[in-house]
This record gives C-alpha cells, structure tokens and sequence, in this order.
C-alpha cells in the first residue's frame, strides 16, 4: 500500500517561551499554557499522542497511557511568522529576518502603490486587524480608499469591504504589492483581508495570503519531483506561492479543512497531505480569546478522533505548529516560541519521547525518510526513533 503522510499545523498553537524570546520581546510567552490554565482545554486525543508529556512545558503532567510520539521543536529562523514557520518545516531555515515596518511602509512605497492601483490608502500603520476596520471602515466606505496595515511581523496587509472592492479585485491589488515588494522591501506575505458588514464590520474567511517564493527547494518541491502527491489544505498554496504544490483545498475555516482532510483520506495517493488550520491565530490569538483558542482547540481534538480512526497501516500522522500567538500575551501579535510535535500510525511505536529538536526543519526530514525521497534540507530526520526498521 502507498505511503501518506498527513502534517497538521495548529496555527500558532506554541508550547511556551523560545530560548531566545527576549530578544522577540516575548518573554514568558506560552500560547498552549494560557489555554490549560483557563480550565476549559479538553483534548484528550492529543493528551493520548503525549501533548502533557512534552518536555520543559509548563503544563507537563505525565500520566496514563501514550500511544504516539512527542518532542518540542525550536525555531532557528529569524524570524515568527507563518511565512518563516512553514517553510522552516518545509526544510528551509531563514537565516535573514523580513524586513518589517513599525513605522509604517515608507512614502515612496505607498505613492507607488496608489500609482499602480488608482486608489488612495488609509493608516499605513502596524494595527491589529479586528481594530484597524473598527477605525478606518467608515472612512474606506466612504471614500473607497484602501486600508493598509502592517504587524510586527513582515506583512503589508490590505483590508477593503466586499461590498466597496469586490474580492476578486482586491486579490488583484494585493498582487499588485506583491510585485512591488521585492528586494530591500520583500515582506514575508501581502495579505488580503476582506471584510463584510456594518459598524461593527466582520472579517470573512476570503482571506488570501501571497507570499514570497521560498529561496531553494522545500520537502514540497522535492516530493513533487519525485512524482509523489502534495495536497494542501488551507493556507499552504498560498504560503508556499503554489511551489511544490499538486492540488489546493483553498481555506475555508478550521472546520472544512478538517473535512476535506477527512475526505483526502479515503482518496489513494502517494506523499504528503499538508494542512494548515488558520483559525487558532486568526479568529482567536490576535484577539486575544482565550476561550475561543481553547474551544477550538477542544473543537480540533473532537475531529481528530475521525482522522486516527481513518489512518491506514502505512499511514504517518504529524501534529505540530508554526509559531505562537498567546491570547493570554500583551499585544495581539505572534510570539516566538517553541512548537509540539506529535506523532503517530499504526507502523510506529509508541510513547516515544523525542526530546527537544533543535529545528522545524526535523519534521521535513522525518517526511522525506518515511517516503523514500532523497532531500538535502536544514533538519535531521527522527524517523529512526519512532519506526523499526
């Protein structure tokens, strides 16, 4: 039977403070604590895959039996975002950090900008995305104007209401920025934030992320090439600018990519299916909702009963993350922590502790020695740890 392997990223979903937080100014970060210490968080399939058994989290509490493999893995890249995150998974660490703009994008930049779209901006200000509609929605409305905005990480982000710029148009905007930022001004992603309603206006899953090309071949690339299947779920199309990418499932929120997940599962193929599940940090973490980032997750472990029932014997199952984004935290941007890795399939052992791995980019290797493709990335694999072979 066909090897598959299915990589889940909780977005943002961390497991507490990187070593090198500070220098983030994240200190004492911890997204998955907040959401134990709520009192609300019921997972008890990913406690099963060992989540309570992590090591240096601040919630480890060992106890009853572990049917998967666990670890912690540290992010070498230079970076926190979904960008870097991903393609440190993928294989790839980005040594150099995006350029990010707390100050806002220079003028020449923005001029050129209205230049190529005929339309004037709003703000040019690092903003959370919930309050930067609250602020300027009434004026984009009334004047047509785009709304745009940046975080602390390297985004240039255009909000615009569906009913003022229709979707497709403002996708063609954002490519608009893309093309323009390149070189010195080559952020990590333009990000399309569409938004519907009245005060208070909502922001709609029409999201769509247009990012950077990654700079050398990823696991993704490598599979591909080796003429294995590489499904994505979600964001992935997107954060990868389609490299390496065989077939799309565009995001539709957590849940419907848990069904199309679902329904990948009973389809034959050969490689990888690579799922990205936005809400966590979307919807939750950069507003601050810890008990919506826990009910979603409760939400995620509920599912995730209906995809280890559905794992076939030569199956690998990955569950892991690509940053932090603690609610619980001061401020609503990402925070630079360390990420879980939970693994498991009906071939591999059980209750295996993979410590903690130096790099995302293990969880690449690991897809690459499972599925028998040669690829020369930045990590190393663990397969031998938790597969007799």
């Amino acid at each position: 039977m066909a090897k598959r392997v299915f990589l889940i990223v909780l977005d943002s979903a961390g497991i507490g403070a990187a070593k090198d937080a500070a220098k983030f100014h994240d200190a004492g970060c911890d997204t998955m604590g907040t959401c134990v210490r709520s009192g609300r968080l019921h997972v008890p399939n990913m406690e099963k895959l060992g989540l309570f058994h992590i090591d240096g989290t601040s919630f480890r509490k060992e106890r009853g039996v572990v049917t998967g493999c666990y670890g912690r893995l540290v992010e070498q890249s230079a970076g926190k975002d979904t960008t870097v995150g991903h393609w440190e998974l993928a294989g790839v660490i980005s040594e150099q950090a995006m350029p990010t703009y707390p100050r806002g994008f220079p003028r020449e930049v923005m001029e050129e900008f209205e230049r190529r779209t005929g339309r004037g901006t709003l703000c040019n200000l690092p903003y959370s995305g919930s309050e930067v509609i609250k602020d300027y929605g009434r004026e984009h409305i009334a004047t047509g104007k785009l709304i745009v905005y940046t975080s602390a990480d390297s985004v240039f982000q255009i909000a615009a209401h569906e009913d003022v710029v229709p979707v497709q148009e403002l996708y063609r905007y954002c490519r608009i920025a893309r093309d323009l930022l390149q070189g010195e001004h080559g952020v990590g992603r333009v990000i399309a934030r569409p938004f519907v309603g009245g005060h208070p206006y909502t922001r709609t899953v029409n999201r769509h992320d247009f990012s950077l090309t990654p700079p050398r071949d990823t696991i993704l690339d490598t599979l591909v090439a080796a003429g294995k299947s590489v499904i994505g779920i979600g964001k992935i199309y997107d954060i990868f600018a389609g490299r390496g990418v065989s077939e799309t499932y565009p995001n539709k929120g957590n849940d419907a990519n848990m069904e199309q997940l679902l329904q990948c599962m009973e389809q034959e193929f050969e490689g990888l299916c690579f799922v990205n599940l936005v809400d966590f940090d979307m919807m939750y973490g950069h507003r601050n909702d810890i008990a919506g980032y826990t009910d979603a997750l409760n939400r995620f472990d509920e599912q995730l009963a209906s995809v280890l029932e559905k794992l076939r014997d030569d199956d690998l199952l990955i569950i892991t993350a690509d940053h932090g984004c603690d609610p619980g935290f001061p401020g609503t941007d990402h925070t630079r922590e360390d990420v879980p890795c939970l693994c498991c399939g009906k071939n591999l052992k059980q209750g295996i502790n993979l410590g903690v791995r130096s790099s995302y980019a293990d969880i690449a290797q690991t897809v690459a020695d499972y599925l028998a493709v040669s690829f020369g990335g930045d990590g190393s694999s663990f397969l031998s740890l938790i597969m007799d072979r």
